[in-house]
């Protein structure tokens, strides 16, 4: 079974990996979620940020204007 974290959008096999492990496939946008709300160490997994609001994500198509993150 695949999780989706109702926080940032990473997908993982296993629920715990994940900050607010949900057990569908989320569809809304992230877009409003503080980057404070996503745990610590899974903010270097985040690949995206919103142009409009900062919110955060691993995938671009969870984000209203998504913007590839550069370290």
């Amino acid at each position: 079974m695949t999780y989706t974290c109702q926080n940032c959008g990473t997908t993982a096999n296993n629920s715990s990996s994940l900050c607010n492990p949900a057990s569908e496939e989320l569809e809304s946008k992230f877009c409003g979620t503080p980057a404070a709300q996503v745990c610590e160490e899974k903010l270097t997994t985040m690949k995206y940020v919103c142009g409009g609001c900062g919110s955060v994500s691993a995938d671009a198509e969870h984000l209203c204007d998504p913007d590839l993150i550069r370290h």
